[in-house]
């Protein structure tokens, strides 16, 4: 019988996220499961929730940095939400849990000075409830240049939140293109790029052991959803660009050999879903990973992602639309979250706070009857009416 595989204990997660002015979001407060689905309507906030996880990576990660992940983003103005009064601070504060029970938090409060250059107006760690940074402090007063840099960058003022800033640059954001797998030059100038410019020479530069092992993994798993594709392998061309050919099973007694630019949409991006399965890592967040996938696929996803947390611990945060995904009976009502827009900018609730939701479930519908009709435009119906 085969063992558990162990958890690190100081592996941290997210356990809460605290916002104010972000984006689409006035001012929320949430709990954060170990796995999260992340439902709402068009532009109702989905990818700017997720993108929190992805400012804060940005500022921890080597060649990042607070000014750097600002400037991504086209300043403090496109940061801060449309329904904040009078300019008033951009605030982050994301709390984290370790395995043995160690909590940690993290709070950025961020504004511009008279040259719109990003500022930091606090910066707070606790580790178990006992603060250790509180900025601004007497030689951000003395030197007022030092507020254009967080502690989290700098890495003799970080050293006893260290946890943090791995955690926080373990984060890993994925919503692969398959036409930016496909493109042939595809790496040039990209390193870790999300949306998967640089996928495949990622895949080239681990291990030669432990990328066969992962590829034999994966292709036992792809063909599932593609029966034809019995094996996969990555190899370099003459100019020692990394392609991955698929073998596929057909008339011909050998099978035939594709490189990626052949593979569909659905099978490139279920084989990046696949990676990241296999993959250790920090916190995970996809979007809509059910995209070009089958929705006999899509359903059991989140099966994929409970499995891949009882052998890591890796947190899962995903967005979707998908009636298919959130058909899934092992699906808690803490870990959906629900976005609700209004006047006063994007609320964000859990399942559970709906009793209607509770209702319908012991009554027997599925947890995307329940939640979904909770977030769909209210005349949704009217674009039937387009050309008229």
């Amino acid at each position: 019988m085969k063992k558990p595989r162990r958890v690190p204990s100081e592996q941290l997660r997210f356990t809460r996220v605290h916002l104010e002015n972000w984006r689409n979001f006035t001012s929320v407060d949430v709990e954060l499961a170990q796995r999260v689905f992340v439902v709402g309507p068009n532009a109702a906030g989905k990818s700017n929730f997720l993108d929190v996880f992805r400012f804060l990576h940005d500022i921890a990660s080597v060649g990042g940095g607070f000014e750097e992940a600002v400037r991504r983003r086209q300043g403090v103005s496109k940061l801060r939400s449309l329904s904040a009064r009078k300019y008033p601070d951009v605030v982050i504060r994301v709390e984290l849990a370790a395995g043995n029970g160690e909590s940690w938090s993290y709070e950025l409060a961020l504004g511009q000075d008279n040259q719109q250059r990003p500022k930091v107006k606090r910066e707070v760690v606790l580790r178990d409830g006992r603060k250790l940074v509180g900025r601004p402090e007497p030689a951000d007063d003395e030197d007022p240049e030092r507020l254009t840099q967080t502690y989290l960058q700098q890495v003799n003022e970080n050293k006893s939140f260290r946890p943090i800033v791995d955690a926080l640059g373990s984060v890993r954001y994925l919503h692969l293109v398959p036409q930016l797998i496909r493109e042939p030059d595809r790496s040039v100038g990209r390193v870790n790029d999300p949306y998967g410019g640089d996928f495949l020479e990622q895949l080239a530069s681990v291990q030669d052991k432990t990328l066969q092992a992962r590829l034999r993994k994966i292709s036992e798993a792809l063909r599932v959803a593609v029966p034809q594709l019995s094996a996969l392998e990555l190899k370099r061309d003459n100019r020692g660009t990394a392609h991955l050919r698929g073998k596929y099973e057909h008339w011909r007694p050998q099978g035939a050999w594709q490189n990626e630019d052949q593979f569909s949409d659905g099978t490139l991006r279920l084989l990046g879903l696949l990676w990241a399965v296999v993959e250790s890592g920090g916190p995970l967040l996809l979007e809509e990973p059910e995209l070009s996938l089958h929705p006999e696929v899509v359903r059991f996803l989140p099966q994929m992602f409970a499995r891949m947390q009882r052998r890591s611990g890796r947190q899962i945060i995903t967005s979707t639309h998908s009636t298919d995904l959130l058909r899934d009976e092992g699906i808690g009502l803490d870990e959906a979250l629900l976005l609700i827009p209004g006047p006063e900018g994007t609320a964000i609730k859990k399942a559970k706070e709906f009793r209607e939701v509770e209702d319908l479930l012991e009554g027997g519908s599925t947890l995307a009857e329940a939640i979904l009709p909770l977030t769909r435009p209210s005349r949704a119906e009217q674009l039937a009416l387009f050309g008229d």
